[in-house]
């Protein structure tokens, strides 16, 4: 059986490494295009002459976010009766941080995450819930943030490349979604139901798991309001960080201006074609300073020493994972009930 398996899997492999090499040739790509551009002199006097004290806020802060993300990460494990030690779920968000940095996709540190939480909750279905209304949440905040700094920074100086009205609109429709989802999860369950034909009794199962969690979420308003509140802060104490990154360099960016760059930028990040967002990112950050009317160095220094910092800091996940012992490569099989919590 094993060895059917391997046959089956052995095709993706080549398809992977393609997909990767590719990611690497736009990351590439656009930084040898962008760092063409520059003149690299004025770029590494702006990091040379960089604020220790300021870095070192910035870390603080990111410390910070960190651990409001594990407190809302907690409110809706608690809103699903799934008891987690708050230790464990910060070990286990600051190894979903370094797999985050450190794997050529996004992708790993949520698998981390449920991995880490599906023996509590009784199935990877029920962890992987909570995970994506987390991650859902975490959208809505970072579209707050930046509609609010669209509206004030256009006002302020500069020429937001996003229009408030297109993100105040994009904010509605997913609160509209959102709200739709918790309030009618029989309207998810048969939404999702033409998946059964795929396998009656597993996909049925799985979706009345996905059900019942969105039905506890509807009966917990407190839980997700508290949690979109937490999402809002988080994202603007990420603008706080990089506040502080372009202080450090004394560099001339609004917060308003900040609070529209860095939840886009991370948005674009998300996007399947670069290496973590290399290059990607950057060229998010050219395109917007040069609308504030500000240097291609000082946008490149801003993400790369954003980015470093961020890099710097994930670190402290690959000890987090040395410090689970011999057994931290243990692993639950997916969407395989794992206990009684939670069902």
């Amino acid at each position: 059986m094993s060895v059917g398996t391997t046959n089956q899997a052995a095709p993706g492999a080549p398809r992977r490494a393609l997909t990767l090499l590719l990611k690497a040739v736009v990351s590439a790509g656009l930084l040898y295009v962008l760092l063409g551009r520059t003149d690299l002199s004025r770029l590494w006097s702006y990091a040379r002459h960089a604020s220790a004290l300021w870095l070192t806020v910035a870390l603080l802060l990111y410390l910070l976010m960190i651990l409001l993300s594990v407190w809302r990460w907690r409110i809706l494990l608690d809103a699903q009766h799934v008891g987690v030690p708050s230790g464990r779920l910060l070990n286990s968000y600051l190894v979903a941080t370094f797999f985050n940095n450190f794997l050529p996709s996004n992708i790993g540190g949520d698998v981390i995450r449920i991995r880490d939480t599906a023996r509590q909750a009784g199935s990877k279905t029920l962890a992987t819930t909570v995970v994506l209304m987390d991650r859902g949440l975490g959208l809505l905040g970072l579209l707050t943030i930046a509609a609010a700094g669209s509206s004030v920074a256009s006002r302020i100086g500069g020429r937001p490349p996003v229009l408030a009205s297109m993100l105040w609109l994009a904010l509605a429709a997913g609160l509209s979604v959102s709200a739709a989802a918790v309030l009618l999860p029989g309207g998810v369950a048969r939404l999702l139901s033409p998946l059964r034909l795929v396998h009656q009794e597993w996909v049925g199962e799985r979706i009345g798991r996905l059900t019942g969690a969105l039905t506890k979420f509807k009966n917990a308003p407190g839980a997700l309001a508290a949690c979109l509140l937490g999402a809002i802060v988080v994202q603007g104490v990420l603008v706080a960080f990089y506040l502080a990154v372009v202080h450090s360099m004394s560099i001339p960016v609004s917060a308003w201006h900040l609070a529209v760059l860095v939840p886009v930028s991370f948005v674009v990040q998300m996007l399947p074609v670069s290496l973590n967002g290399f290059g990607v990112r950057e060229a998010t950050f050219t395109f917007y300073f040069s609308r504030i009317g500000l240097p291609i160095e000082s946008a490149l220094v801003v993400s790369f020493m954003g980015a470093g910092l961020i890099i710097l800091f994930s670190l402290s996940g690959a000890v987090a994972y040395l410090m689970r012992g011999p057994h931290r490569a243990e692993t639950v099989a997916l969407d395989e009930p794992v206990g009684s919590a939670g069902e």
